[in-house]
């Protein structure tokens, strides 16, 4: 890190090679990869702790994720596996993680704006603050401001009105009944727990729900349906991926934890959307008011990104979308699922090269040597490979190689040494090579 001294009294620049926006789990999960690697970064994060996006959320949340998906590289989430973390815990967690690896992490850092500083950029914080990197992630996630209908402000003052990011517990409440706008996972849930205190009437139409119980054994084969379709197939890597990946990721979240059953035996009422405002009280599209002492608004977010000083937006205060591009040299821009799961972060973090070779007539008893001369040896000089598998097809004779390295530079050293090496010391004749970028490796 170096620093350089303003003419006009503002604070000094900081320069970094690369700066990190956002100290969540995919923050964290790109500083744990570059540290790894040596590579000098910061992390810059809004929060008074990290951990408090997770934290600040109401009293009762727990992920939907279980705790064997929710760790990040290199650590386990220290809960069983088939639990479901709160979120203390896995606000916690998240700071117990930046401690472990001694990870970068500036707390209280507010990027207000980002744009271009000749051949890298320029960071301005809220208290400010500047810094100068040559390469930026933005890991911040988009979910920024809080979204309620214009007419939320003619409604009676006397109706308490919170949105989902700013309730915590029905304390918070007035005596009388509830409406909860919008059935996403976040209404369902805040009506549930309501419901034992509070007349609650839910308004809004699902957009399904998944057809198990959250937590049951066909849950835990529908979680690793999902991911394998998240991480192999719908990706911008496939055709299909390409044609119907924009629709999902467009589309609500289905009801997760508590469903239409539940809702129901718990005594909420459901309702049509809310259309407006008559006489100071909630307008149903139906034509019914509802007269009610307290609105919880789960009408989700706006995705602001007017911060953003960069030509990467769709449309002027837009959203990043298909004209997203690179702007630092030598940043990678991966396609793909962004990481807006806990269990997709890693992944997100990971950059890696493989060389895929290909082998014509490799005997099954070739493989075997191979096997039994590589036991208990070290890897080969020249060959700065991170994993190596070989799938074989003893049927067809044939052998694919797959040589995992973790820079472009390994990858050049490895690729000389396999290039280099003799005949005798192949499976079989080479029919094949391939340059690749990892983009899943999917673990279980």
């Amino acid at each position: 890190m170096s620093s350089q001294n303003t003419t006009n009294g503002a604070p000094p620049t900081e320069a970094f090679e690369t700066a990190i926006i956002g100290g969540g789990q995919a923050g964290l999960s790109v500083g744990y990869h570059l540290m790894k690697r040596g590579q000098p970064f910061v992390i810059l994060d809004a929060g008074a702790r990290i951990g408090d996006s997770w934290r600040g959320r109401w009293d009762s949340l727990r992920l939907f994720t279980p705790a064997r998906y929710s760790g990040l590289p290199g650590m386990r989430f220290p809960a069983p596996g088939w639990t479901f973390p709160t979120k203390d815990e896995m606000g916690d967690y998240l700071e117990a993680y930046a401690e472990r690896f001694g990870l970068p992490v500036r707390t209280g850092a507010s990027v207000k704006r980002l744009t271009r500083d000749g051949d890298g950029y320029r960071l301005e914080c809220a208290d400010g603050r500047r810094i100068r990197a040559e390469r930026v992630v933005v890991a911040s996630g988009a979910h920024r401001t809080p979204k309620v209908p214009p007419f939320a402000a003619d409604l009676d003052s006397r109706i308490v009105q919170l949105h989902s990011s700013e309730y915590r517990n029905p304390a918070q409440l007035a005596d009388g009944g509830v409406l909860v706008a919008g059935v996403g996972n976040s209404g369902a849930e805040i009506a549930f727990e309501l419901a034992r205190s509070h007349p609650t009437t839910l308004s809004g139409k699902e957009s399904g729900q998944i057809p198990v119980r959250h937590g049951s054994p066909p849950f835990r084969l529908v979680v690793r349906v999902i991911r394998f379709l998240g991480y192999h197939v719908l990706t911008k890597r496939t055709p299909i991926g390409r044609r119907v990946g924009p629709k999902v990721a467009a589309s609500a979240t289905p009801l997760i934890r508590v469903k239409s059953k539940e809702l129901a035996e718990r005594g909420v009422e459901r309702v049509g959307r809310v259309a407006g405002v008559r006489d100071g009280r909630p307008l149903l599209e139906d034509g019914r008011v509802l007269d009610v002492a307290n609105v919880v608004w789960c009408t989700g977010y706006v995705h602001d990104f007017s911060w953003l000083d960069l030509p990467v937006l769709d449309a002027p205060g837009g959203r990043p979308g298909r004209r997203l591009r690179c702007e630092a040299p030598r940043a990678p821009c991966r396609e793909g699922r962004p990481a807006c799961t806990v269990a997709g972060t890693d992944q997100e973090a990971r950059m890696a090269l493989a060389r895929v070779v290909t082998f014509d007539g490799v005997s099954s008893q070739r493989i075997d040597d191979m096997k039994r001369e590589m036991e208990g040896t070290a890897r080969p000089e020249g060959l700065p490979a991170t994993e190596v598998i070989v799938l074989h097809d003893p049927e067809a004779e044939r052998s694919l190689a797959i040589v995992f390295f973790a820079t472009e530079e390994d990858y050049a050293s490895g690729d000389a040494t396999l290039n280099a090496m003799p005949a005798d010391d192949t499976p079989g004749s080479r029919s094949s090579v391939g340059k690749y970028h990892v983009a899943i490796r999917l673990t279980t």
